[in-house]
């Protein structure tokens, strides 16, 4: 049997899951895991085939999500980072009742540049699937550049990045391009107009990958939703901004009461 890599942390009366992003693992969520463990009960996961849940082979987003969801509380609040976001999105759409409020952190709904729909353009996520199989740790460490470009701390952002991925095992090419492969090809733009649980989502101003265009956007098309945008952060606004992530996350968690 797969087991999924799983850690439970902190006593808080609310439950907080923390979801990953492509390429990366829990260890992400180093820089605010402790504050956070101390108003909640922190639950940190390796998702499907990545880090140490590297048993898994490539999935889909549906099944991605059914693994997690399958190992979690019963009632949770669900931040998803990322392609983390998708997978968290997808539990709050076809399992509200599991739900106190979905998180979504630097992440689209749609990754891909539709047609007046801002995003990365295919070509690019399909570049990164070719350059996997030639070069993959170089095309990793591509894309984690590509998360902090533009901030203040943007290298020492960059490095812990690197530190993460390099902590705990690799995925396999195979994953890496089904994750790729889902950032490419999901859209959940239409299926989370009614969500039926209270939905925070966090950008960063600089983000290079999900763009603050999308912003607006969402906010007219989600309207019950809440968008916050850390003004100098990029794709990894817990790193570079912690300070301002764990009191927004805290002040939801306090609303939800």
């Amino acid at each position: 049997m797969n087991m999924l890599w799983w850690q439970t942390v902190g006593t808080g009366n609310c439950h907080l899951v923390l979801l990953h992003g492509w390429g990366l693992n829990a260890e992400v969520w180093n820089c605010v895991s402790e504050e956070l463990a101390s108003h909640f009960t922190l639950h940190l996961v390796d998702l499907p085939g990545y880090g140490r849940s590297r048993a898994f082979g490539a999935m889909s987003l549906a099944e991605m999500a059914r693994q997690v969801l399958d190992a979690a509380p019963q009632k949770a609040i669900w931040l998803g980072w990322s392609l983390g976001g998708l997978v968290a999105s997808h539990i709050a759409r076809n399992n509200p009742e599991r739900v106190q409020a979905l998180v979504t952190v630097a992440s689209s709904p749609c990754f891909s540049a539709r047609d007046a729909w801002p995003g990365i353009k295919p070509e690019v996520l399909a570049g990164f699937q070719q350059q996997l199989s030639e070069d993959f740790q170089r095309t990793v460490e591509r894309f984690l550049a590509l998360q902090t470009m533009g901030t203040e701390t943007a290298r020492q952002d960059a490095r812990t990045l690197k530190q993460t991925v390099l902590s705990v095992p690799m995925p396999t090419v195979e994953v890496l391009n089904g994750g790729l492969e889902i950032l490419k090809t999901a859209d959940m733009r239409a299926p989370l107009v009614t969500l039926p649980v209270p939905h925070l989502r966090i950008y960063g101003y600089l983000d290079g990958l999900v763009p603050r265009k999308v912003v607006p956007l969402l906010d007219a098309l989600w309207p019950a939703s809440e968008s916050r945008v850390f003004a100098k952060a990029a794709h990894a606004p817990f790193i570079s901004h912690p300070q301002e992530f764990c009191p927004a996350l805290i002040a939801l968690s306090q609303r939800l009461d």
